[in-house]
């Protein structure tokens, strides 16, 4: 369903390499999920599993290079009739997500930015979010969210029964945690 369309996304949001070479990224303690509002209730969202390549500056943590790619049928929702209804929602087959970082930046009040290109469902567009990179001896942790509109990717609004309606903005969040090698 939506929450799909937002954890490519989301995924997207993984725009964070911060290591003077790679950073490998520890999936085990890393999370990139979703959530979503519809009409009588909220539900969310995680990617169980993906791909991602980042570099970036140890010593300043600063990102150079980041991409993630994923398939749709790796993002659930602990419902798996909705997950099954997403990947149709999606165009069915194997839906994939990518996200490609551009830049960063800080901005007066000290915090740092990204932009990249996320593509969802054939579309892509360019997301802006704010995260944060920390260094705790060999371990880098990059965090952050992103606020993302489903519409925005080609996505038709999800109605069920008439009633229930998902909210096409949803929040991607992620939180990478991995070794500088």
């Amino acid at each position: 369903m939506t929450t799909s369309a937002v954890l490519v996304g989301t995924l997207l949001c993984l725009a964070m390499p911060v290591t003077a070479a790679t950073l490998e990224v520890d999936k085990t303690r890393s999370k990139i999920a979703v959530a979503a509002t519809a009409t009588g209730h909220d539900f969310s969202g995680t990617l169980k599993d993906y791909t991602v390549k980042a570099t970036g500056a140890v010593a300043k943590l600063k990102p150079e290079s980041l991409e993630l790619n994923w398939n749709f049928s790796d993002l659930k929702t602990a419902d798996n009739g909705r997950d099954a209804e997403m990947l149709k929602w999606l165009g069915g087959a194997a839906p994939k997500g990518s996200f490609k970082f551009v830049k960063f930046w800080t901005d007066k009040a000290g915090v740092d930015h990204a932009a990249g290109t996320l593509t969802i469902h054939g579309v892509s567009k360019t997301v802006y979010f704010p995260f944060a990179v920390k260094k705790d001896g060999e371990w880098v942790t990059a965090s952050g969210s992103a606020e993302l509109n489903y519409k925005d990717f080609g996505l038709p609004l999800v109605r069920a029964m008439l009633v229930m309606t998902v909210n096409p903005k949803l929040v991607v969040t992620f939180q990478l945690v991995g070794k500088v090698k």
